[in-house]
Formats: C-alpha cells, structure tokens, sequence
C-alpha cells in the first residue's frame, strides 16, 4: 500500500516541477491524489482511508436568486434556456449564469485591491489548500456589529491552541452566516447603491491585526462569514490593501465555520479559474480527520 502513495507523491512532484510549481511536501497533496485514485478498492494506502473517514464540511453558500451581494453589485441571476424533452427522445436542461465576481461566497484575487498583484488565474493553487485554523469572534461580534478581530484576538487564541502556524489558512468565525439570506441583518440594511454602502454594519477584520497576520505569522489566505474582510462602515478598506497587496488572497460570504474546530483541518478552496479575473464564485471545503 505504501507504494501507491510514494507513486502517487513521485507523479505530484514531476507534475509540479514541470508546470514550475513548487512542491508542497504535505498532506494536502496526498488528499489530493488519493481523491482522484477513488474506485482503486484493491490496493488503498492508509491516507486514503483517513481521507474517506475525514468529515467534510462545506464552507459555500449557494447560488441563487437571494444571494447577497454588495448593495452597488447586480444580483445573481439563473437564466433557464432549455428544459425540455427533445425530438431525438432525450431530456436537455441548460441554463445561463449572470451574475458579479464578488458576491455569494466569493475569492478575492489580489488584484481586486493593489495594482499590479495578481489575477484570479494566477493565484497559485498551493496558496488555496492547506492546513486551516478557526478563530472564533462570535461573541464579540454579537455584542459589536461593527467589531473589528484584532491581534488581541490571536493573542487569546494561541494562548489556547498554541503559535498560528506558517502558511496556515485563517478563518474568522463572526457568526454572522446565521443571519443568511436576509441582507437587512446580514449587512445591516436592505438599501441598495451608494445609499446602502453609507448604511452597511457588519463585523470585519482590523488592518493592523492583517499586518500582523502577514508579517508575524505568515498566512497564506483569509477568510470570513461576512460580506467583506473590512468592517461595513470601512470606506479606504485597508485591510484589504495590507492582505492584497501581499498577494494573501480573501474568501468572503463563508458557512457553517461554527462546525470546524479551531485547528487540525484542511482547506480546499477551488474557485472559478476565470481569465484576469478579480475574484470570481468559491467552493470551498474543509476536512476534518478522524480523532485517534
């Protein structure tokens, strides 16, 4: 059994190395491969069983007609072009998706705030998967609708769980997901355009506890159960500026982040590989092993 993962890992390294990728030496990539070794009942490895035990958790808000999104955005539209039985004796459905790169559970590609930085598809994948902590605010927040998750915040969570660690995802737990998908206590108000912007109230992160998380501990991504990493009322955004500029890409409008634990997960988090796009929708997903 040992032998299928090592030429699994052999396979994911020539891979990588050909496509000028770097090689992430962790279990994210054994995940991976054994995902895609599915239907191999003959010969599986012990990882691949972990992973079948693991519970997965799905972090994404659905798609549809009472989607939030930002008060000067578009919203979400399904158009339905076919659904029908067909002369050859088939049924066809097919429908067509209008709708913004920043609404629903979304990614944000650096580029969405820091000139220069990188589009969607430049993201590199290994900065979307990987080992997850929680840090939950929930408390704060619901006393504080405009509370902003500050250093002292990961000062008590790793008095608790220990240092954050390097190339870590981060997920703020806000508590805000339960109010979905009624914008009127999600944003704060049900206003639309610029007016609505002005009266926008939800928690979101300080920029200098994303300076921190950048400089200090290293993270590879962030993300939030709100509809934005600056708090509603934010009108220079700086938190996104200290991430983005540092091309530490964003996922906003996450769910049920009140069923992970605080640490010891994985994140995979594929979005929609859209060509210079600035962010674009987001299935995110994490992996909770097995306990000994």
């Amino acid at each position: 059994m040992n032998g299928v993962r090592e030429s699994w890992d052999r396979f994911a390294k020539d891979f990588l190395v050909a496509n000028r990728r770097p090689y992430p030496a962790g279990r994210w990539v054994a995940a991976l491969g054994l995902v895609t070794s599915l239907g191999c009942a003959s010969d599986r490895s012990q990882n691949h069983i972990a992973w079948e035990q693991s519970r997965i958790v799905d972090l994404t808000h659905s798609f549809g007609w009472d989607t939030i999104v930002w008060p000067t955005e578009q919203d979400f539209k399904l158009i339905v072009q076919h659904a029908e039985d067909m002369p050859g004796g088939y049924y066809y459905a097919s429908n067509r998706v209008e709708m913004p790169e920043h609404g629903g559970t979304h990614i944000d590609a650096p580029i969405h705030f820091s000139k220069g930085k990188q589009m969607l598809d430049q993201i590199p994948v290994e900065r979307l998967v990987g080992g997850g902590i929680r840090i939950d605010v929930s408390e704060r927040c619901a006393l504080d609708r405009d509370y902003r998750v500050s250093i002292s915040d990961f000062d008590r969570w790793e008095a608790k769980h220990g240092r954050i660690p390097k190339d870590v995802i981060v997920l703020l737990n806000t508590g805000y997901a339960r109010f979905w998908p009624s914008r009127k206590d999600y944003l704060g108000t049900e206003l639309r355009g610029q007016e609505g912007v002005r009266a926008l109230h939800f928690p979101g992160l300080h920029p200098e506890a994303a300076t921190w998380l950048v400089r200090e501990r290293r993270v590879k991504a962030v993300g939030i159960d709100t509809a934005s990493i600056d708090f509603g009322q934010s009108t220079e955004f700086e938190t996104h500026v200290a991430l983005l500029s540092q091309n530490v890409p964003v996922f906003e409008n996450l769910f049920n982040l009140n069923e992970l634990p605080a640490r010891d997960f994985d994140i995979i988090a594929l979005p929609m590989k859209i060509a210079r796009g600035t962010g674009g929708p987001l299935r995110i997903i994490a992996a909770i092993p097995p306990s000994p």
